[in-house]
């Protein structure tokens, strides 16, 4: 068993054996490894380098981003770009002779970073990228550096590619952007630039981001179903002068309780229309365009399930008195409770009910347009938590309250017979001594 667990005692090396073990164990030390020429992907992976051709010399490279080197932050323009991670980045160059370098320098010259080259819209190599080619186009024409006296014209002080990709299908389109700067050295001076690359699909993903999978999750947007359409449930927001915005609304965060208030402007003064009227515009303010017919139980609820929405329940405004009733606040009440593992709880929404209060209108003066709106959303936890976890019945050393009374009873017993036989013996003898005297 030992033999299967340790390694084989090796021979002893002796001048006599030393030819034949090296015959048999030996072998060239200097022989390279065969490489394999890989071909290449068939699409750019996530940090591939983004490969670039120039026609003109038949050369194949990569797409440049100069970044910064050490404390100093002087550019390297040898950095490659890497697929679909957007960076930005900025270094130091430094002009010993502005006057020459001004025209010549293409680290200055716009069209140097766009001209004489394509982008491969995937990986090639020098048989296959005719049709993979990818021209950069600028958003405008920039215009060439030019020397004035000891000032330099339009250097290229930023660089901005955006590069629009389809899957693996690759880059379908390069766009670039220039800011550019004027320069003053005699002779010499500095200059910063930055570089910035950013990608974009051109097949966005439609998906809606979910509120939780199954369960909720703690402030993501409560769900609704508003005819068919699945949205987040908002509220009306204070634009900041106090009256309520028309454009902009806040969206509820599950759990959250939230309180907004602001002044509502009436296209018309509250004399001027009938009571339904009113009322259709002030719900509409407080519900946006559509009311929400049902509330999603779970952060990933599928409208398409029936059984996965609760009904939203309302309670609006009615005629008192004959008088109309206009509603000034709105109420968003939510039931909702922990499911599931103890380890592992899931909220779900068992309910949910607008409660709109209201307020006659005779109360406000007919020529006022502006009334005062306020939403207050309250989320109600009505989990039923289960019964404590009892642990085992342990065991109790503690003694009747006497534990001596069974003794004492069989030692009572026992005194009350003896007592009763001395007393029969007592009386034998008194009666016998009386017998004889």
């Amino acid at each position: 068993m030992s033999k299967l667990n340790y390694w084989q005692q090796p021979q002893v090396v002796t001048e006599t054996n030393f030819p034949a073990l090296s015959a048999q164990y030996g072998g060239s030390s200097f022989i390279f490894a065969e490489q394999v020429q890989s071909s290449p992907s068939a699409f750019y992976r996530v940090g591939d380098p983004i490969q670039t051709y120039f026609a003109a010399s038949s050369i194949m490279s990569v797409l440049k981003q100069p970044t910064n080197m050490g404390p100093s932050q002087l550019c390297i323009d040898e950095n490659p770009t890497a697929f679909l991670e957007s960076k930005c980045t900025s270094c130091i160059r430094i002009l010993t002779d502005l006057i020459s370098s001004c025209t010549t320098d293409p680290a200055l010259d716009a069209v140097s970073y766009y001209h004489d080259f394509t982008v491969l819209k995937v990986p090639g190599n020098f048989t296959m990228f005719q049709s993979r080619q990818v021209n950069i186009t600028p958003l405008s024409e920039p215009a060439s550096p030019s020397l004035d006296g000891n000032t330099c014209y339009n250097v290229v002080s930023e660089v901005i590619y955006e590069i629009e990709f389809s899957g693996i299908h690759g880059i379908q389109n390069v766009s670039v952007q220039f800011r550019m700067v004027n320069i003053s050295g005699n002779p010499g001076c500095t200059l910063q630039q930055h570089f910035s690359l950013h990608f974009g699909n051109r097949n966005p993903s439609f998906t809606k981001r979910r509120s939780g999978n199954p369960g909720y999750i703690k402030r993501a947007p409560l769900i609704a179903l508003y005819n068919s359409t699945q949205q987040p449930i908002t509220i009306l927001q204070n634009q900041g002068d106090g009256h309520c915005s028309a454009t902009e609304r806040y969206m509820i965060g599950f759990g959250e309780n939230v309180r907004t208030s602001c002044q509502f402007s009436m296209p018309f003064n509250l004399e001027e229309a009938n009571c339904s009227h009113l009322q259709e515009i002030l719900y509409q303010a407080f519900q946006w365009v559509h009311s929400p017919v049902s509330l999603a139980i779970t952060g990933n609820a599928n409208p398409a399930h029936p059984e996965e929405w609760n009904i939203v329940f309302y309670q609006k405004c009615s005629m008192q008195d004959e008088h109309c009733m206009l509603p000034i606040s709105l109420e968003i009440q939510v039931m909702w409770a922990q499911v599931g593992l103890l380890s592992n709880p899931q909220a779900q929404v068992l309910g949910g009910r607008y409660y709109y209060l209201c307020k006659p209108l005779k109360s406000f003066i007919a020529s006022m347009n502006m009334l005062p709106l306020t939403t207050t959303v309250a989320f109600t936890d009505v989990t039923k938590w289960p019964d404590p976890p009892r642990g085992q019945p342990k065991v109790s050393w503690k003694l009747p309250f006497d534990f001596f009374f069974p003794f004492k009873v069989a030692l009572s017993r026992a005194m009350s017979s003896s007592g009763s036989l001395a007393c029969i013996l007592f009386i034998s003898l008194m009666l016998h001594e009386i017998g004889i005297s």
